[in-house]
């Protein structure tokens, strides 16, 4: 078998501090390496190829499926969230793909309707463990998906499970595992994708929320960040229509958050002494962030989508709507676990009726929740 030249290239050409696919702490059930691929590599392939994430395409990021074909869903967004953290990998010479196959991960775990249906369930949970989305995520990769005769799950490597359970956002703080050190910071590659994911979500949110109508560019002049960028594009073309200048903001807002987060993360690296990759689980808090300039430019636009996009009547109405649906659905299984099918069922005796009912709707799309809903409680629709 031919030998896998990626742990000679790693060595040669990613920074000390970057974790080696050489140095994995491995898979829960031993493999053989591949002949030309490297164990992070494998582990993107098994993701992207994974059920669960196909099903993405369906998840709501905010707004619902059936809203409009332009808006992101948890599909778009993972890739655009992939995008972003391997140009900062590549940036400060980190592990692409681990990078890659932790973004491309990091939302495995979320269910349909978005956070609004994370919270319901959490709420329907409570009493057995409740319910996080990174947590959600391991279980989709340890357990659900079904692909292999030899093992359960997709088993990935130590790493990129990490990666899942530590990610952490505005809305959640990952829940942690004892086998994950839950005191010791992740990765660089792990920190990267969550700050990734922050400017994904902001700035793509912002652009659906335009385009939606539900946000007006008129709501937007008051703010600092907005202004900066919207002065250059105005400066530069004098005649531009609407939705370019608006997808020249948007790539502007970005590309600021993106390198001001990589040359203050490389002066953070050096200040702190950083030499390999041991040093960084010895740091209490992230390496990988925004300077304290940006963090403040960019605090009243994260206020402002909280305030006028996740709180505007139109997605609270959506968000509510779906919290009954998971609601009604969840305690439907619960009385009558024989609607559910019988490969759903065969895990009862296994994991309890409470947990294979919660996995049974996190793994549910938008569309597919709605035609369960459908087929349960309105008479005329075939089942």
């Amino acid at each position: 078998m031919p030998m896998n030249k990626n742990n000679e290239f790693e060595k040669l050409f990613l920074a000390p501090y970057a974790m080696n696919s050489s140095d994995s702490r491995g898979r829960q059930h031993p493999e053989a390496e591949h002949a030309y691929r490297s164990c992070y590599q494998r582990d993107r392939d098994r993701i992207i190829h994974s059920a669960a994430f196909r099903r993405l395409e369906y998840k709501t990021q905010v707004f619902v499926n059936h809203e409009g074909d332009y808006y992101r869903t948890r599909l778009t967004h993972s890739i655009e969230v992939s995008q972003i953290a391997r140009t900062i990998a590549c940036a400060l010479n980190l592990n692409m793909d681990l990078t890659e196959a932790i973004a491309l991960a990091h939302d495995l775990g979320h269910t349909p309707f978005g956070h609004s249906g994370e919270e319901v369930l959490n709420e329907l949970m409570i009493k057995v463990g409740g319910f996080n989305h990174n947590l959600q995520g391991l279980r989709v990769v340890d357990f659900l998906e079904e692909r292999y005769p030899e093992f359960p799950g997709l088993n990935l490597s130590w790493e990129v499970r990490e990666g899942i359970v530590k990610h952490s956002s505005v809305f959640d703080e990952a829940g942690q595992l004892k086998e994950f050190y839950p005191d010791r910071m992740p990765t660089l590659e792990t920190q990267v994708v969550d700050m990734a994911d922050e400017i994904a979500y902001d700035n793509h949110d912002l652009d659906d929320g335009l385009t939606s109508g539900l946000i007006k560019e008129t709501d937007l002049e008051d703010l600092e960040i907005w202004q900066k960028i919207n002065r250059t594009i105005n400066q530069k073309y004098a005649k531009i229509n609407h939705n370019c200048r608006k997808y020249l903001i948007i790539r502007g807002l970005i590309n600021l958050q993106v390198t001001d987060l990589i040359a203050h993360t490389q002066d953070e690296i050096s200040r702190l002494k950083i030499k390999k990759c041991a040093d960084v689980y010895k740091i209490s808090s992230k390496v990988v962030d925004f300077s304290s300039k940006v963090k403040e430019l960019r605090k009243p636009l994260r206020h402002f989508l909280m305030d006028r996009l996740y709180h505007h009547y139109r997605v609270v109405r959506m968000s509510t709507k779906a919290k009954r649906f998971i609601r009604e659905l969840f305690t439907e299984y619960l009385k009558r676990p024989a609607q559910m099918p019988s490969e759903i069922q065969c895990r009862i005796p296994q994991v309890g009726l409470k947990r294979v009912v919660c996995d049974y709707i996190a793994g549910m799309t938008d569309r597919y929740a709605l035609d369960e809903y459908k087929k349960l409680f309105n008479p005329y629709e075939k089942v």
